[in-house]
């Protein structure tokens, strides 16, 4: 077979297929558990001093001519968090349209932090000014957003009644506020 009725072959025999998790013996899992905290190494967001935080952008780290940057919302530990429904509506919000932007082949990535105060966006090739425009332009756009959330059905999102307008517009102009009253130079505080 060739061309088209190939392929659609192929794709059939893959679908039937089951794959199975290779099993591994006790030993293999008490010699990870084992292992002494000193071989462990720190992430990178852990070696950021969290106390002298406040809300920005920051340069998290650089993988070759992949960047992560750190999108802080709130002051970490400082007892106001971004709400389940904010964190969800928001991530909904800015990846649509940062994802549609003149640099959307460039973000890789983008999603909540678990401690709730921000957000990671993963970018290829991309200089940090422009990171900073597009970023200010995407909230923006979210700010004046007029119409339904992105991503607001059930075949879509896998909890879209956790989802508000409201709540995104809100996370929107605290954060453009933050942005626009500091100057930033993309380094975490030391």
């Amino acid at each position: 077979m060739t061309g088209l009725n190939a392929d659609k072959e192929n794709n059939e025999n893959n679908e039937n297929k089951e794959t199975k998790i290779p099993e591994t013996e006790n030993t293999d899992i008490k010699n990870t558990n084992n292992k002494n905290n000193n071989e462990i190494k720190k992430i990178t967001s852990f070696t950021v001093d969290h106390t002298k935080l406040v809300p920005g952008i920051y340069v998290s780290r650089r993988d070759g001519d992949v960047t992560t940057y750190d999108l802080r919302v709130k002051k970490p530990n400082g007892g106001d968090y971004l709400s389940d429904v904010e964190l969800h509506t928001f991530e909904h919000m800015f990846a649509t349209y940062i994802r549609n932007s003149d640099v959307g082949e460039n973000v890789i990535y983008f999603g909540p932090m678990g401690c709730k105060t921000g957000f990671y966006l993963l970018t290829r090739g991309l200089e940090n000014i422009a990171v900073l425009k597009y970023t200010v332009e995407t909230l923006e756009k979210i700010i004046s957003h007029d119409g339904e959330v992105f991503g607001a059905s059930a075949a879509e999102c896998g909890n879209y009644k956790l989802l508000d307008l409201d709540a995104a517009k809100s996370v929107a102009a605290e954060y453009l506020s933050s942005l626009r009253r500091a100057v930033s130079d993309f380094k975490y505080p030391s």
